[in-house]
C-alpha cells in the first residue's frame, strides 16, 4: 500500500470512530452537522443509524414514584405511590431501610400501585418499580424517601370511639400531642356533621384541645361523623398533621338526669319525661358539689378513690379517705367529680343529708353485685355521654373545660372560641 492510500484509509477509519465516540458522549448527536459535512452523504451517517437502533431498544413506559427521590417529612398516608404511562406495571417492591417488606397491590389496570396500610413515622422507605411498554420493553425506576418524624408532626387523640353509641351530651373532643398555633388551618381540616342536620361548631379550650358540639344536645338516634383531613396541614411552624380518617358514632336515647342538692334527689328523664327519682347525697356544706351541666366521660364498675389525689389530705399528708372498691362510679369532671355508689354511709343519709367531699352518692352495696340498689340501677341505665345536671349546691359552676362540660357555655360564647 502506498503512503497516500494508507493516509486515506486512516482518515476514513478516524471519521467512523469519531462518530461512535460522539454518540457515546452525547446521545443527542450535538455534532451531527460536522459529521454530515465530513461524510458528504446528507445525514445518512453511522451515528444516525446507531441512534435509531438505540431508540428501538428503549422502553416507552414512563414510571413515576412519589414522593420524589430523597424527600424528607413525607406523608404517612399518601406519599407512597407508583404510576405508569405508556405501559403497565409488572413489579413493585417497597421495603424499609431495615429490609422489612411493605405489602402493596398493583391496580387491576396495572397503571398504579400503593401500599396496603399506613406507613410508619420517621422511617426510610425504598421503592423499586418495573414496567413494560406495548412492545414488551422494560423500564425501571427507583426512589427512596423518609416519612415525617414525631418531632415534626402532630396527632389528635379523639373521643368518642369509632362505632360507639353515646349519650346526647357527648361532644367530639380532640386533644393534640403538640400545641397548635395555626388553629384556623387545623380546624379547617376537621369536619363534624350530624345526620340530624344540626349546626356543629368547634371551640378551642387551649392550643392542645378543641371540642365540637351543636347548640342543643345531639338528637337521639342521629349519627355523628368526624372527618380528619389533617395530613400535611402545618399546625405549628415545621410541625405537620399526619391523620387522614373518617369515624362515626351513634347517639342513643335522650337521657338527662337532674340532681337537686336541696331536695337531695335525682330525677332521671328520657325525652323530657321523668322515668325514676333517686335519693342522693351530694357534697357537704364544706365540700360542695360543682353546679352545672356535666357529661359522663368514664364508667367503672369498681374503682379506687383516694382523697390525696384531689387535694383532700390530713395533717400527715395522707388522704382524708382511701376507698379501694367504690362501686358503680361514673366520672363527671377531670378534677375528680363522680356520681357513684356508696356502701359505707348509712342508708338514712340518702335523700336527707349531703355528706360527700363533692361527689354525688347513691345507695349501694359492697362488691357492686346487687342489681337492686340505686347505684347499680343508675349505672346499668347510663352510658358515656349522658348528661347529669347538678343544681342548688351553692357552689360555683363547673369550668367548661373541666371534663367534657362545654355545655356550660352559651352558644355565643361557644362560637366565639372557634378559629374558623
Amino acid at each position: 500500500m502506498t503512503d497516500g492510500r494508507r493516509r486515506r484509509g486512516l482518515m476514513a477509519a478516524s471519521a467512523l470512530l469519531g462518530g461512535v465516540l460522539v454518540l457515546s458522549a452525547c446521545s443527542g448527536g450535538g455534532d451531527g452537522g460536522d459529521d454530515k459535512a465530513e461524510s458528504g452523504k446528507g445525514g445518512d451517517t453511522s451515528q444516525s443509524k446507531v441512534d435509531e437502533a438505540a431508540a428501538k431498544k428503549t422502553s416507552e413506559a414512563q414510571i413515576k414514584i412519589t414522593p420524589k427521590d430523597g424527600s424528607n417529612n413525607a406523608s404517612i398516608n399518601n406519599s407512597a405511590a407508583v404510576t405508569v404511562t405508556k405501559g403497565t406495571l409488572t413489579d413493585v417492591t417497597m421495603k424499609t431501610s431495615a429490609g422489612t417488606v411493605v405489602a402493596g397491590e398493583i391496580s387491576a389496570d396495572k397503571k398504579s400501585w400503593k401500599p396496603d396500610a399506613q406507613l410508619e413515622r420517621a422511617t426510610t422507605y425504598k421503592i423499586s418499580a418495573t414496567a413494560k411498554d406495548a412492545d414488551g420493553r422494560a423500564a425501571h425506576e427507583n426512589a427512596s424517601f423518609t416519612t415525617v418524624a414525631p418531632a415534626n408532626s402532630f396527632i389528635g387523640n379523639f373521643t368518642p370511639e369509632d362505632g360507639s353509641t353515646v349519650g346526647v351530651g357527648m361532644p367530639v373532643s380532640i386533644n393534640f400531642d403538640k400545641a397548635i398555633t395555626n388553629k384556623a388551618a387545623v380546624q379547617k381540616g376537621i369536619t363534624v356533621t350530624s345526620s340530624s342536620g344540626q349546626e356543629v361548631v368547634g371551640h378551642w379550650f387551649s392550643p392542645n384541645r378543641i371540642d365540637f358540639r351543636p347548640e342543643e344536645y345531639w338528637q337521639g338516634g342521629s349519627t355523628v361523623t368526624l372527618k380528619l383531613a389533617l395530613d400535611g396541614v402545618e399546625g405549628a411552624q415545621g410541625v405537620y398533621g399526619v391523620q387522614q380518617k373518617t369515624v362515626s358514632f351513634k347517639i342513643g336515647r335522650n337521657q338527662v338526669s337532674i340532681v337537686d342538692a336541696q331536695t337531695k334527689t335525682m330525677k332521671v328523664t328520657q325525652n323530657g319525661k321523668t322515668i325514676k327519682t333517686i335519693p342522693i347525697s351530694a357534697g357537704a356544706p364544706e365540700n360542695k358539689t360543682y353546679e352545672g351541666q356535666m357529661v359522663i366521660s368514664e364508667k367503672f364498675k369498681e374503682t379506687r378513690m383516694n382523697g390525696a389525689t384531689v387535694g383532700f389530705t390530713d395533717d400527715d399528708g395522707k388522704g382524708e379517705y382511701d376507698i379501694k372498691d367504690v362501686p358503680h362510679a361514673m366520672r363527671l369532671s377531670t378534677s375528680g367529680t363522680f356520681i357513684h355508689g356508696n356502701y359505707w354511709g348509712a342508708k338514712s343519709i340518702f335523700g336527707s343529708v349531703n355528706t360527700s367531699h363533692g361527689c354525688v352518692g347513691l345507695s349501694d352495696t359492697k362488691g357492686a353485685n346487687d342489681p337492686n340498689t340505686a347505684g347499680a340501677w343508675f349505672y346499668n341505665n347510663s352510658m358515656i355521654g349522658d348528661v347529669v345536671v347538678v343544681q342548688n349546691t351553692g357552689d360555683k359552676q363547673i369550668a367548661p373545660d373541666n371534663g367534657l362540660n362545654g355545655w356550660n357555655l352559651d352558644w355565643a360564647q361557644w362560637k366565639a372560641g372557634s378559629a374558623a
